[in-house]
Order: C-alpha cells, then structure tokens, then sequence
C-alpha cells in the first residue's frame, strides 16, 4: 500500500508555482494576486482561509483576505464581489462556503466573474469542463487529477465508482475521470444516497473517490484487493484525548481499507492540501492568460 500524499505533492506543485511568479517578476510582468472572501467566523472556514492566505505568501503571490460579519446582507456581499470582478489588481478570488443561511449560494455563485472564478464553480467554467476546452477546473476535483497524475496512477480503461454528486466535487470529478485525457478514459459510475445495493459497484472499482461526509462510511469489505482510493470527506469528531478537543475522519475505514488498497490518500494530508495547490494553479493560469 501506498499512500497517496498530498501534502508532499502540494508542496512541489507549491515550489514549481514558487520559481514561475519569480520568473514573472523578473520579467516584469505583474504578480498574481489572489482574493478570499469569508462571512461569519466559521472555524473550519477560517482555519481553510488562512491556509489559503499563507499558501499565497509561499509562492510569492499577492493575497487579500475579506472578512465580513455574520449579518452582512446579500446585497452588501453581491456589491464586494463587484467590486472584485472589476478590479484590475485582483486576477481571481474565491467566496468561502458556506455562507449563512440568509445568502443564497448560488446568486453568489453567479455574480462571480468566469475569468476570476479560479474555484471552478461557475456554469460557464463547469460547461466548459464538460466540453474539454481550457477552463478553471474546480479546485477540490483538480487536486486529484494532480495527485494521480503525479503518482503515475493507471486511469485509463478502468472501473472507477465516485460516491457522492455534490456540484463540489462528486459530479465533476466523474466528468474528469470520463474524458479523454491522460487522467481520465474510466469507466465512471456515480453513485449517490439513493444509489442500491452500492457494495456491488464498490466491490468492482479498480478507484474509488469518496465524497460523501460520512465518517468511515467506506469499509474494508467493499472493496477488492489492490483498489486505489481517494478520500475527499473530512469531519471533525470530537475527541477528549486530543490537545484541539477534536480529531479528523474521513470518509474511509482507514485501516481497513488501507490493508486491501494499492494506493489511498490520508485524512488529513491527503486532498485537502491538493486543492489549495490548485486554487494557486488557476491563479496563476488567470495571469498567463491574460
């Protein structure tokens, strides 16, 4: 078994990222500058923002961080994106989920600009993903196609089973695991709560991508020997033996599941590096596009 490590792998992605702004800078072309938006005071939000934000002071990107509070209205949110999508400084910015429940998620989505959308999330950019044409991929689904890619995983031909059919992560990732690409050419079956008999598919996948935010949900018994499995759930269950009060689960029986797979990615460590490593790749395509 092999494990599938994303924050090594984010972290040479990082450093290849490092030497290009140099190269740029030299050049005297402009610096990438990355924008992050956060509402309320979410703590995972703000733990995965600043990550983001230190992320960008590593590979000498420039980085702005919008912290509103939990009752900014709609409207006000709608006006600072706005003010984003036309601000020449800004190459691409994000709007951290989730938002409160008084803002709609998907007018956000919306308002965001295609050619600063470095999450992936808005239609123009996800159709374009469809139709195999340059595009911002979404962040999250992007990082594993990084991950196998750079561990030189086989894709094409094989059986692979995605559980989970968020916008986020589970439909794309079944688009990019189907195309004609070096990673891609699956046989891909989505799979979803209302999917039956689900261990009929999991037993066969030569990969599985779990995305379901269910803890363990994916145990040993379904799944065959020499399986390549992807992580994408993390929860924060609460443990008293730990110094945060918390620890991290995935959404696969590690243990289990590890004894009989060919390559697995850890939680954490895993696809949560790797889609902060791609948000800096679609920053930075943002301004070599331009």
């Amino acid at each position: 078994m092999i494990l599938l490590d994303g924050k090594k792998t984010s972290n040479e992605i990082k450093e290849e990222i490092a030497k290009k702004v140099e190269l740029l800078k030299q050049n005297g072309k402009k610096t990438p500058h990355l924008a992050a938006v956060i509402v309320g005071e979410n703590g995972a939000s703000l733990t995965y923002v600043n990550a983001k934000v230190k992320a960008c002071e590593k590979v000498g990107f420039e980085s702005t961080l919008i912290n509103l509070p939990e009752d900014t209205t709609e409207e006000k949110l709608l006006d600072v994106i706005r003010d984003l999508n036309t601000n020449d400084e800004i190459d691409g910015f994000i709007v951290q989920l989730p938002l409160p429940k008084h803002i709609d998620e998907h007018k956000v989505t919306l308002a965001i600009s295609p050619a600063k959308d470095v999450d992936g999330f808005h239609p123009e950019n996800l159709g374009r993903m469809v139709l195999d044409l340059p595009t911002f991929l979404p962040a999250t689904p992007y990082g594993i196609v990084q991950l196998l890619d750079r561990y030189n995983i086989e894709t094409s031909g094989k059986s692979c089973v995605v559980i989970g059919r968020s916008h986020i992560v589970g439909s794309p990732m079944s688009i990019l695991m189907s195309r004609n690409n070096k990673v891609g050419n699956c046989t891909v079956t989505l799979t979803h709560s209302r999917t039956k008999n689900l261990i009929d598919y999991t037993k066969n996948a030569d990969i599985i991508i779990v995305a379901l935010g269910k803890t363990e949900f994916l145990t040993g018994e379904m799944v065959k020997d020499g399986v390549v499995v992807v992580d994408v759930g993390i929860t924060r269950v609460k443990d008293d033996t730990k110094k945060s009060g918390f620890k991290l689960l995935g959404d696969v029986k590690f243990d289990e599941v590890a004894a009989k797979a060919s390559y697995i990615t850890p939680v954490p460590g895993g696809v949560g590096p790797m889609t902060i490593a791609s948000l800096l790749m679609n920053t930075l395509q943002a301004v070599e596009t331009k």
